[in-house]
């Protein structure tokens, strides 16, 4: 039997925010938990550099905290250092936006950084962030290899990615103007 596909993911404090526990009803935080759970079933791996470690260690609820002592456990949580990137910073401030959407890239701009150091996957519910992204995916053009996906979305059907080896398809990158799935 093969092994299944095994990535490296950004994986925002926004979901591990909102992910409930098994008793959990409301949906947004059972597609959190599930999508959790199956990253650590998939054998994924989750890219945790310090900014993002500290955004959870502020945000996690009670089960993304026990998951990521399972993943810890597992040897699957990556805790290296990402160094910023000054070039793509450079650009994000350039983009054609408003200055509120640029600061908001720009607070964001370490999970991009992240996930280009790692297999270029974001996990996060953030779709205005996701959006601004996309938006300066015209002029930036490194955003555009970003795979970016929310696991609260109904549409992005998080979880047959995430079992199916969390492919970079082209639906789920940053693209301006482009219809996602």
């Amino acid at each position: 039997m093969r092994a299944k596909a095994s990535r490296r993911l950004v994986i925002d404090a926004s979901v591990a925010r909102a992910a409930g526990g098994k008793g959990a009803t409301y949906p947004l935080s059972k597609r959190c938990r599930d999508a959790l759970t199956t990253v650590l079933d998939v054998c994924h791996r989750a890219v945790m550099p310090p900014a993002i470690r500290d955004e959870w260690n502020k945000h996690q609820s009670v089960f993304a905290s026990q998951w990521r002592v399972s993943m810890v456990a597992r040897k699957k949580l990556l805790l290296e250092d990402v160094p910023a990137d000054p070039s793509l910073r450079r650009e994000i401030e350039a983009a054609p936006a408003t200055e509120p959407g640029r600061e908001a890239m720009l607070k964001d701009v370490h999970l991009v950084e992240a996930a280009q150091a790692a297999d270029r996957t974001i996990l996060s519910l953030d779709d205005t962030a996701r959006g601004l992204f996309a938006g300066a995916s015209r002029r930036v053009r490194a955003l555009r290899t970003i795979v970016w996906v929310n696991p609260g979305a109904e549409g992005d059907r998080a979880l047959a990615w995430l079992k199916a080896g969390a492919p970079p398809e082209a639906g789920h990158r940053l693209r301006a103007g482009e219809p996602r799935p």
